[in-house]
């Protein structure tokens, strides 16, 4: 995916570095902490993707947005991280893991004004001012209704409108603002938002099912992290539904106090039924309907690319 815009991603990392310099060193060293620990970087490169397909396209008008974009999944990560308490991420050590809750808390803050900083230092105008501002508010959104229903059972129509907000509107957006700096119309725009939107709520069910079937060495964390957290996704739900061992999976997987153990005999009762492989194929259905949408007026290299995005989330395995 990112031959096209590889060049993008390398001067991407270096402002990056260059936006959570601080007169405090303190930010400045758990900002730094924080581009260091990498990522995929999936969220500016959709983004930058589609700013690439208009025919006066300027790096130095696309770049501070898409700084932004990344410091905004950052903040939003450093604050899952605290209210999942956790202490790795990337198979590294997590902000509140080395400074404390308080001050990762605090830097996700700033690293979130920071970014509406640099957009509105760049002069994008309210359109994307509004879509980041909804961003945000989408995000803390999800994040809320998701800790509201730690530990129940949720329907699937629930599941699909929580991780639309915690994660598929966001790249959405990418490709939205992307689109809006090339100059396209409402169309192309439309058409760009449904791709994002699809492929979001894929790169959701694959973090699921990685949750489930990867190996810690891959994905950085313990398998069933998030059904030791209270996170019910959708393997779980499918399993309620179909597994004979229904009301025994119901019965840990609403347990506060969840053990290792009972994590492992969830994570078996699960594995043993169809929830992956249902999982899976809606994974593959949503894929499918995000290369569908995929605007006529786009430059075929940028389509291919966007195409290539799609088959990578299919068979990533972190």
């Amino acid at each position: 995916m990112v031959r096209l815009i590889q060049k993008d991603l390398e001067m991407l990392e270096e402002e990056l570095l260059r936006a959570v310099v601080s007169p405090v060193d303190r930010i400045t060293e758990i900002g730094t902490h924080l581009v260091k620990a990498g990522g995929k970087r999936l969220r500016p490169a959709l983004y930058l993707l589609a700013a690439r397909s208009g025919r006066e396209f300027s790096m130095e008008r696309a770049m501070p947005l898409a700084v932004a974009i990344e410091l905004i999944h950052m903040a939003s990560l450093v604050h899952d991280d605290v209210l999942d308490h956790a202490d790795l991420r990337r198979g590294k050590e997590t902000a509140n893991a080395r400074w404390g809750n308080q001050q990762a808390i605090l830097s996700g803050d700033y690293l979130f004004a920071r970014a509406f900083s640099l957009v509105a230092g760049a002069g994008y105008g309210d359109r994307i001012s509004m879509i980041l501002s909804n961003l945000i508010m989408d995000l803390s959104v999800g994040e809320i209704i998701q800790n509201m229903e730690l530990y129940k059972v949720e329907t699937i129509e629930a599941y699909d409108e929580r991780i639309a907000k915690k994660t598929a509107n966001f790249l959405a957006d990418c490709c939205e603002m992307g689109g809006i700096v090339a100059g396209h119309d409402e169309e192309t725009l439309c058409g760009l938002r449904t791709y994002g939107k699809k492929i979001g709520m894929a790169f959701q069910l694959t973090d699921d099912l990685l949750d489930v079937l990867g190996d810690a060495k891959d994905i950085g964390k313990p398998a069933g992290h998030d059904i030791a957290e209270g996170i019910i996704t959708l393997p779980f739900l499918r399993a309620l539904e179909t597994s004979a061992e229904r009301d025994e999976l119901r019965a840990v997987i609403t347990n506060p106090n969840l053990s290792a153990e009972d994590v492992e005999r969830a994570l078996a009762i699960v594995r043993a039924g169809d929830g992956a492989d249902y999982t899976r194929k809606r994974v593959h259905a949503l894929l499918e309907e995000a290369k569908a949408a995929l605007p006529k007026a786009l430059p075929k290299d940028i389509v291919k690319t966007y195409c290539e995005a799609a088959d990578h989330i299919a068979k990533r395995n972190k």
